[in-house]
């Protein structure tokens, strides 16, 4: 850990060496290669960063040398980039296919990709029909492999086509090797960022993000925050981030989104919903991330403000995944399921690999008991990202509601990996763990969820029932009264489990000859319609116990002399001169 402290430092150290005027300068080049090879969303977060130092000048570029053989394939060029824009990618392919410079080439393989693609999306049917758009294959991507991969052999692809490559890898499921290429794009072609988010889509854990040999570039900070954002790692990114505003980006919308989805992630919704209505202000028909806007909404069951959000989404763009996402979330607020799934289909029309949809059509799914249906979305879900927590989570509780308890068990581990200090996934494993008998994995799962912070306050009272349930009354009594001293303090719901937490500590106290405590405890007990009468058995029981210590202590009653037989009456008989009982008709 320390190693990996000092390497940020060091980054952090780097990228304040480079001046922002050379920054600029970077960023307008980005725009200019990444806009001449259609990499449109690079084009647009280049442009964006470039925006947010608009009162920067940027330095003097370097003089470009000019491509005698690139201007010789102009026409072919022009002509094939007009087709791609577009969006004619047969055509674009064909126009450029015997051109040798390299901006030419990579249009026309990325041309030939792409085409694949959208034939592979055309042929898919409608979601969750019975052929699951995984089984559709590219079937341009191994030639494209063969080809490139001969290319990269003789060392003639530059860090764009080496970026294609990687991403050809990635779709083939060849996971190493389209590491080691991307790392080799990136190291050729800093500034263009989607080879950036190509990698870190498939970092798994921050060992493997600090191992990974990384050009010293300024574009590696902010690289280093999404991956931490996307591994969940989000007080890292935060900080990461922090940083970035500081060093002179802090119009920038980019850095805004992220801080706010940063947030979101560590459920502290009343800051990120501030920051994502800052982010409408600042930019006002901006759609992006709106999805996750919407999701805080409806979880603080904010349904004027979703409402009017879903109206301002469709006014701006009907047609975008994120309207659809939002329009989704808002039926569902209002517990119109069938319509929330209409709309996260429609999302998935748009866009087959759009994540977020997946994973709440599969909640959607939950709530109107289609468990096949909710499998297989989230099982698309996970095929879209792995590191989607949610869908590992729905697919755990799934099968939970369908008591396969093992499989549960598995889900639920996944989950609770990719959030290892998320209570709500190590409760789910608890419980898991307790239906399958294995009490203390159980007990650590509850005790860990009550250490790193209890989000739903179900560990304590867990972890109590399962020492009570082994008889080890000590330790449940010390989780128990833990319990309601918190929900005490917290002001929680009266719920039936502080009834019996009530009743166990007033037992309790009873066997330690603790009357005092047993007797505040079943006052409490009386409370709960649960636990009212047994609350009144343990009041009259103490009353009778001090009754009898009274007596037992009091000189007056002792034998006068030494010869008087003791009193056979038996002990739960009111004596002359005990205290009267407690009047219980007064306690509801």
């Amino acid at each position: 850990m320390a190693s990996s402290t000092s390497s940020m430092l060091s980054m952090s150290e780097d990228i304040r060496i480079v001046s922002l005027p050379n920054i600029k300068r970077d960023l307008l080049l980005a725009i200019k290669q990444c806009n001449a090879r259609g990499l449109l969303h690079s084009v647009k977060w280049a442009a964006e960063l470039s925006y947010a130092l608009s009162s920067i000048k940027a330095s003097t570029p370097k003089e470009e040398e000019i491509d005698s053989e690139f201007l010789k394939e102009l026409d072919e060029y022009t002509l094939s980039k007009s087709y791609f824009d577009l969006k004619e990618y047969d055509r674009a392919s064909y126009f450029v296919a015997k051109c040798k410079n390299p901006t030419a080439y990579f249009l026309h393989m990325y041309a030939r990709y792409l085409s694949g693609e959208k034939k592979k999306y055309d042929e898919m049917p409608d979601p969750l029909g019975h052929l699951e758009h995984t089984d559709l294959k590219n079937e341009s991507l191994k030639t494209l492999r063969i080809e490139l991969s001969q290319k990269h052999s003789k060392d003639e692809l530059d860090g764009y086509c080496m970026y294609l490559y990687g991403v050809v890898l990635k779709k083939l499921g060849l996971f190493t090797e389209a590491v080691k290429i991307l790392v080799e794009s990136v190291r050729k072609a800093p500034l263009h960022w989607g080879g950036w988010l190509e990698l870190s889509s498939l970092v798994s854990d921050k060992v493997m993000l600090m191992n990974l040999s990384l050009p010293n570039h300024w574009i590696k900070e902010f690289f280093i925050a999404h991956t931490f954002l996307e591994l969940q790692m989000n007080e890292e990114a935060l900080k990461m981030y922090s940083n970035l505003k500081e060093m002179g980006f802090y119009k920038s919308v980019y850095l805004k989104a992220e801080i706010a989805i940063a947030t979101h992630n560590m459920r502290d919704a009343d800051i990120a919903v501030p920051l994502f209505a800052e982010l409408q202000e600042a930019d006002p028909y901006m759609l992006d991330n709106m999805d996750i806007y919407s999701n805080l909404l409806y979880v603080k069951e904010m349904k004027p403000e979703l409402g009017y959000l879903a109206h301002k989404c469709v006014e701006i763009d009907k047609y975008r995944v994120e309207t659809a996402h939002v329009i989704g979330n808002f039926y569902s607020l209002r517990s119109q399921h069938e319509k929330a799934v209409l709309y996260f289909q429609r999302a998935l029309k748009l866009n087959p690999q759009y994540l977020a949809a997946w994973t709440l059509m599969g909640h959607e799914y939950m709530e109107m008991k289609n468990t096949s249906a909710a499998i297989q979305a989230y099982r698309q879900a996970i095929d879209v990202n792995r590191r989607d927590y949610r869908a590992w989570y729905g697919l755990g509780q799934t099968y939970e509601i369908l008591k396969m308890p093992f499989y549960c068990l598995y889900y639920y581990k996944q989950a609770q990996q990719l959030r290892p200090n998320d209570s709500r996934m190590l409760v789910a494993l608890g419980e898991c763990y307790e239906k399958l008998e294995r009490i203390q994995e159980a007990k650590k799962c509850y005790w860990r969820a009550y250490s790193v912070g209890d989000v739903e306050d179900q560990a304590l009272i867990k972890l109590a029932k399962v020492h009570e349930n082994l008889k080890e009354d000590d330790q449940a009594a010390t989780f128990y009264t833990k319990f309601v001293e918190h929900a005490e303090i917290m002001g929680s719901i009266e719920t039936e489990d502080r009834g019996h937490a009530y009743l166990f500590l007033a037992n309790y106290h009873i066997k330690n000859n603790q009357l005092e405590e047993a007797s505040t405890y079943a006052h409490k007990c009386c409370l709960y319609n649960e636990t009212k009468e047994e609350g009144k058995s343990i009041l009259r029981q103490i009353s009778n116990l001090r009754a009898t210590s009274e007596v037992a202590t009091d000189p007056s009653n002792k034998p006068e002399s030494t010869n008087q037989q003791p009193s056979t009456a038996n002990e739960n008989t009111p004596l002359k001169g005990s205290v009267v009982p407690m009047d219980l008709s007064v306690i509801p």
